[in-house]
Order: C-alpha cells, then sequence, then structure tokens
C-alpha cells in the first residue's frame, strides 16, 4: 500500500473516532443525574424586569387578580409557580399549591404561560386560584427571561433575588425535601442583616 492510501485510509477514520468521542460525551451527560434537576443560570441573581397584566376576568372576591410584576418581588419572599391550562402536571400539582398559599410567611404568585385567557380562567375557576397574583404571559417572553423550560417550574424569590428554580411537578416528597428547605433558606436570608 503506498503512502496516498494510507492516508486516505486514516482520514476515513477522523469523523467516525469524532461521532464515538460525541456519542460517548452525551450519552455521560445524559445519564449524569436527574434532568429534573435543570441548573439555572438565575440563581442569586436579580428578578428579570417585567410587568404583565393579570387574567382577564378573573376575580376574587369581587374583585379582578392583579398581574404581576418584577416590583411585586423587591421585599419579602416569594413562591413564583409557572404553570399553564393546557398542562397536566399543574393540574396534579394544583391542590398542594393550595396548600401552600396557606403558609403566611410567603405569598404564591403565577406566571401563567402561552396561555389563553379564557382557557386559564376554565382552569383555574374549575380548581379555585391559590395565587396572590399572576402575570399572563401570553407569548412567553418572560418565561424566556426566567430561563423556563417547561411547565411547571417553580421558583423561590428573597427580596427581589431568585433564590431556587425547582423544575417539574411538585409532590408531597418534593415540597418536603426542596421547595420548603428553600423557603426556609430565602427567610433565613432575609432575616439576617
Amino acid at each position: 500500500m503506498s503512502k496516498p492510501s494510507r492516508r486516505v485510509g486514516f482520514l476515513a477514520l477522523v469523523p467516525l473516532a469524532l461521532f464515538l468521542a460525541l456519542a460517548v460525551l452525551f450519552y455521560a451527560r445524559l445519564s449524569a443525574g436527574d434532568p429534573s434537576e435543570v441548573p439555572s443560570a438565575l440563581i442569586g441573581k436579580p428578578v428579570p424586569d417585567f410587568r404583565l397584566d393579570g387574567i382577564a376576568g378573573l376575580t376574587r372576591d369581587g374583585a379582578p387578580v392583579a398581574g404581576l410584576s418584577s416590583g411585586d418581588l423587591a421585599k419579602g419572599v416569594f413562591v413564583v409557580n409557572v404553570f399553564a391550562s393546557w398542562c397536566a402536571p399543574c393540574r396534579a400539582e394544583h391542590p398542594l399549591l393550595t396548600d401552600l398559599a396557606k403558609d403566611q410567611r410567603i405569598r404564591l404568585y403565577g406566571l401563567n404561560y402561552k396561555d389563553a385567557d379564557d382557557q386559564a380562567l376554565r382552569f383555574l375557576n374549575g380548581l379555585g386560584n391559590p395565587y396572590a397574583a399572576i402575570g399572563a404571559d401570553r407569548n412567553g417572553r418572560v418565561g424566556i427571561d426566567w430561563g423556563v423550560y417547561g411547565v411547571p417550574e417553580t421558583f423561590v424569590v428573597a427580596n427581589g433575588r431568585i433564590t431556587a428554580k425547582l423544575v417539574g411537578p411538585l409532590t408531597p416528597q418534593r415540597i418536603s425535601a426542596e421547595l420548603m428547605p428553600a423557603i426556609d433558606k430565602a427567610i433565613g436570608t432575609q432575616a439576617a442583616p
């Protein structure tokens, strides 16, 4: 075999070697942990600046439910739940949010993601509204700014800073093991001088 033939044979193996290296890398990344534990570059950062109207027609005690803005998250500890009427896991976690809303240490806010007002209204009127305020993110732009991958997602915010993010539906186990410790930590941080 001449030298040019060996060189061509060697060059033919380079793409195969690159493919195998990438395949090993992708497999290692996919098998390394729980996919619901998506890191957020916004942890510890200020809440993105936003202002959203409320859901048209949604009332509580005869008054319209307020929209949501970054200014509403400036002082105190908040849980912001990203939900949509078309999201089956959102429906499953909803009773847990109703219970969470009773915790006097926090305020529960909703971010209605890529939803039509009439569908969101039907969803909340049917299941109840646990949220003190809800921002209607009709085109999903605010969700993108928050780093939302999908719904449901839940954020803990303390004094205008995102302190925790939970991807996927809340369960009793996730609330006790992840959300409540994040809330407790946020409350402790808020109380620190």
